[in-house]
C-alpha cells in the first residue's frame, strides 16, 4: 500500500520527476559498487525551488533509496516534508553550502570509493597518466583533510579552495563532483572514478608514463568537439538507468 511520501499528488510533477531520477542515481552508484554502508549522499536541487534539495534518507543503504523516501530539506535545514528519516548531518553541512553559492551547482555527488579515497589520498593527486585523468588535468581542486564535515566554519575554506572548478578531491577523504544537470555530474564522477581506478593498477604496476602537457591540451581541446546526444552525461545515465530496471524497478515509487 502506498503510504503518504509515496502520492504523487502531493509534489509538483518536476519534483517528481528529479525525485525519480535521483533515486534512480542511488541505485545506479549501489549497482557500480559506489555506495559505503548507509553513509556518502547525492543532492539535487528541487526544480523551480532554489532554496530546497533532495538528499538521501539518513540509515539507508543506497539500493533503497526510492523517489518517495528522498528528504527535501531547504538550505538551513529545515525538513520541507513529512518524511521520517534523518539526514546525515556531514550530508547537509557540505552540499547546503555548495547549493547555496554556486547557481551552477544543480547536482553533487560525494563517494567514498576505495579508489577515489587512495587517489585523494597521494601525494600529487592525480596524475596525466591515462585517458580519464587527461580529462581533468588542470580542473580539479583540492581541499586539506579537516574531520568529518560538520563545522559550518569549514565553508569559507571549501569555497574557496573549490574556486571556478567543479570537481574537487577531498583530500584523505574522498571524491566531490558537481553538475549543472544529474547527468553532467553523474558524468564527471564516473569518468574520475575511471581515472582514479587506472592510477591505482598502474602505480602498483611500476614507474608510469606521464603525458605530456601539450598532449593534454590537444585532448581537452578535441573532447570539447565531442557532440552528446541530449547533452552531456544523458545517454551514459540512461544506459545505466536501464540497466538499473533489469535488477529492480522499486527506485520509482
Amino acid at each position: 500500500m502506498a503510504t503518504a511520501l509515496q502520492e504523487k499528488p502531493k509534489v509538483t510533477e518536476a519534483e517528481w520527476e528529479a525525485r525519480q531520477q535521483l533515486a534512480a542515481c542511488y541505485r545506479v552508484f549501489a549497482m557500480l559498487g559506489w555506495d559505503e554502508m548507509i553513509y556518502n549522499h547525492i543532492t539535487l536541487k528541487v526544480p523551480g525551488e532554489d532554496s530546497a534539495f533532495l538528499i538521501n534518507p539518513f540509515g539507508l543503504h543506497f539500493s533503497e533509496v526510492k523517489a518517495s523516501n528522498l528528504v527535501k530539506i531547504d538550505i538551513d535545514g529545515n525538513k520541507l516534508d513529512d518524511n521520517p528519516y534523518p539526514v546525515n548531518l556531514a550530508g547537509f553541512v557540505q552540499h547546503s553550502l555548495f547549493h547555496r553559492h554556486l547557481e551552477d551547482a544543480h547536482c553533487i555527488m560525494h563517494t567514498h570509493t576505495t579508489a577515489g579515497m587512495a587517489v585523494a589520498s597521494l601525494e600529487g593527486g592525480l596524475q596525466p597518466v591515462n585517458f580519464y585523468a587527461c580529462n581533468f588535468i588542470g580542473q580539479i581542486a583540492y581541499h586539506d583533510f579537516e574531520g568529518v564535515t560538520v563545522r559550518s566554519e569549514e565553508g569559507e575554506r571549501l569555497i574557496a579552495n573549490l574556486g571556478d572548478k567543479r570537481v574537487m578531491f577531498l583530500r584523505n577523504h574522498g571524491i566531490l563532483a558537481m553538475g549543472r544537470t544529474l547527468p553532467e555530474a553523474f558524468l564527471k564522477h564516473w569518468s574520475l572514478q575511471r581515472a582514479c581506478e587506472i592510477q591505482m593498477a598502474t602505480l602498483s604496476m611500476g614507474k608510469p608514463l606521464m603525458v605530456p602537457p601539450e598532449v593534454i591540451a590537444v585532448h581537452q581541446r578535441d573532447l570539447s568537439k565531442v557532440q552528446i546526444p541530449g547533452g552531456a552525461g544523458a545517454a551514459d545515465f540512461a544506459a545505466m538507468v536501464r540497466l538499473v530496471d533489469r535488477i529492480d524497478r522499486s527506485w520509482r515509487e
